[in-house]
């Protein structure tokens, strides 16, 4: 029996471009079975150096649109190459068209309600036959959204009303899904963590060359966040929550995104640029060790779908601080897995990492609560379990 061909519609991808999304498409494709499922994936190229065509695990990447030289996340790509992001909606769809003929796609795969699941929109309006997946991703604010699709709304809704099958990564969305017009029942399948990764034991001597790199003294305490550097993740919060904080707190920001020099300035301006080290993009492979040598993970979300990082955080065994936001509160629950400071309050953060600084037992009952979470529910192999016969055995 041949298996079940899928095409995949994703605004970016590997290896240039990864954020959340594109994590949860390589992980779980790559844990399905290439014998029951052949994936193939249409997305933006914007970077020259990237091939048109290329094989990425269990994914065949078909790359569409104009390139360029970019050093720059996909949240903050530059003209004319940002305008690839509204052209997708028909550079996507020809490819998509054009591939079908070739390949008899048996489902097609939008990663999130964006401008490549207009693609997705215009491929099932031809080809009605074919089953449409939703996967629902977003971490922006809900009124965001709306607005940003401003005229075209109801062509939007659309995207969701059409879809045979919508899965979510929190309840929060799948509120969304509703609220959107979707009729059928909603899978909530969380993302997860590649535990094996995250738990991985270093070598003391290997810790103590990244902490001598890095400038830790044995009176740091380091805060971290792996965070896009964009107004959600309200970074600037935690910088600010500096001046509320002994000399001795520091803060490591992995990242990167258009608000790298207004955060930069920030902390110069407020005199703790000595305080916050901006690492910029740090491959994901390398997360585990830099989280391993700080002390406390931290991003107070104005919004968030779901929240990979918390996971990983936690996996790694460190204690989060977020703000009960969107799809958070699915699994950090106060004082059990992690701490809830109140939003956009650098004082309330402040507070929490003085709790964790001085008690000594609640810290290590969120390390504990926290890690078992995310073995025992998130590891990707759960959830690419999960996705096989929720989601794609179904269609």
């Amino acid at each position: 029996m041949s298996p079940k061909k899928i095409l995949i519609f994703s605004l970016v991808y590997y290896p240039r471009f990864i954020g959340g999304a594109e994590v949860a498409i390589k992980e779980i494709t790559d844990r399905l079975n290439p014998s029951e499922f052949e994936f193939h994936m249409v997305t933006l190229r914007l970077d020259k150096n990237l091939p048109k065509i290329e094989k990425i695990g269990n994914v065949l990447v078909h790359r569409v649109g104009f390139a360029g030289v970019t050093r720059d996340s996909s949240d903050s790509l530059r003209f004319p190459l940002h305008l690839n992001k509204y052209l997708i909606a028909f550079s996507g769809y020809w490819e998509a068209v054009r591939l079908h003929k070739q390949y008899k796609y048996d489902a097609i795969w939008s990663m999130m309600a964006t401008y490549n699941s207009f693609a997705a929109l215009f491929f099932k309006s031809r080809f009605s036959k074919v089953p449409f997946i939703l996967t629902l991703q977003e971490g922006d604010p809900i009124d965001y959204i709306k607005k940003r699709v401003g005229v075209f709304y109801p062509m939007f809704k659309n995207i969701f009303t059409r879809a045979n099958k919508i899965q979510t990564i929190s309840n929060y969305l799948a509120d969304w899904a509703r609220d959107m017009g979707q009729k059928n029942p909603i899978e909530v399948v969380p993302n997860g963590v590649d535990t094996t990764l995250f738990t991985k034991e270093y070598s003391q001597d290997e810790l103590n060359e990244l902490k001598k790199k890095l400038g830790k003294q044995n009176a740091d305490v380091f805060l971290i966040t792996t965070s896009r550097l964009v107004v959600k993740n309200a970074v600037g919060d935690v910088v600010e929550s500096l001046r509320h904080l002994p000399n001795n707190v520091k803060f490591l920001i992995l990242g990167q995104g258009y608000q790298e020099e207004e955060l930069k300035l920030k902390a110069r301006n407020l005199g703790l640029e000595r305080r916050v080290k901006f690492l910029g993009y740090i491959p994901h492979k390398e997360m585990p060790k830099y989280l391993k040598i700080s002390d406390i993970f931290v991003r107070p979300s104005l919004s968030e779908g779901f929240g990979n990082s918390f996971i990983e955080a936690m996996a790694a065994g460190i204690p989060v601080i977020a703000t009960p936001v969107g799809g958070i509160v699915d699994f950090i629950k106060n004082e059990e897995t992690g701490l809830f400071a109140k939003v956009e309050d650098p004082e309330s953060i402040a507070t929490e990492v003085k709790r964790l600084i001085s008690d000594e037992n609640l810290r290590n009952k969120l390390i504990e609560n926290g890690r078992k979470l995310a073995i025992e529910k998130y590891d990707w192999n759960l959830i690419a379990r999960d996705m096989k016969s929720k989601v794609f055995d179904t269609i």
